[in-house]
């Protein structure tokens, strides 16, 4: 029998890899939510008897029993720092399929996507996660490596949107943006050395799907990204100091591409 190419040996190992890979949501919130939700495997849930009381309802939806823990002595397997009030959920990380499954999906309108490029703070990316629910984007799009990935931190902070927000990781995010473009998107990129407004950019494309693209904070957006956009814009300031968290003008952002 031939030896497989290394190349294909390294993608097996890859995806059993992926199909093995957990994540543990913790806080009350992000617990209810991932319990409501039916798309997601759910493993093994640890609770105090307080948060058990809390999320009795969701619990019962979700069919799976409770493990009940000391609260003094927490035993899910969680940074010490984690905020968990007393419940902690092990999962299956989501699967929203491919880019072209969900980029058209908008019931309100022309669809909106968000592309970060190497976004990697998972706080960020839950807070992005949070104003694309809010002004009904149809994805948010990251890159598989050098991003943030689906963890109990990034949950916590989309308070929730984590479980509705289709949000998908792209091994080339200018391949993405293409395949966007071929689907009639119209990629426009952040940046504070843009000579044109988001505002001015988005008049004539209204009525179009648009993609926003967002970089991480510093660096901002790559060449190769910038090449690939149709335009560069940026958000105006009223002062000098012109300079928001990448989340911020991300909400800020999705509301100008919204309104």
């Amino acid at each position: 029998m031939a030896k497989k190419p290394k190349w294909v040996v390294a993608k097996e190992q890859s995806r059993k890899a992926a199909a093995a890979e957990t994540v543990w949501l913790f806080g009350l919130h992000a617990v209810r939510d991932a319990l409501l939700n039916p798309k997601r495997d759910r493993l093994r849930l640890v609770v105090t008897r307080n948060a058990m009381d809390k999320l009795a309802d969701a619990i019962e939806v979700a069919g799976l029993e409770p493990e009940i823990s000391d609260p003094r002595k927490f035993e899910a397997p969680l940074d010490p720092q984690s905020v968990h009030q007393g419940a902690a959920l092990e999962v299956k990380p989501l699967n929203w399929g491919r880019l072209e499954d969900v980029a058209l999906n908008s019931p309100d309108g022309p669809p909106r996507v968000v592309l970060l490029d190497r976004v990697t703070d998972p706080h960020n990316v839950g807070a992005i996660l949070r104003s694309a629910e809010v002004f009904g984007a149809a994805a948010v799009v990251g890159t598989l490596h050098h991003s943030a990935p689906e963890t109990g931190a990034l949950a916590k902070t989309a308070s929730g949107a984590l479980e509705r927000q289709p949000y998908l990781r792209e091994r080339n995010l200018a391949d993405a943006m293409e395949r966007l473009r071929s689907m009639g998107y119209v990629i426009l990129g952040l940046d504070g050395e843009a000579g044109q407004t988001i505002a001015d950019a988005l008049a004539p494309v209204r009525d179009r799907p648009i993609a926003l693209v967002l970089g991480a904070e510093g660096p901002g957006l790559r060449p190769k990204t910038k090449e690939t956009c149709d335009a560069l814009v940026k958000i105006p300031f009223a002062r000098a100091f012109g300079s928001l968290n990448v989340s911020n003008a991300a909400a800020v952002a999705l509301y100008a591409a919204r309104v």
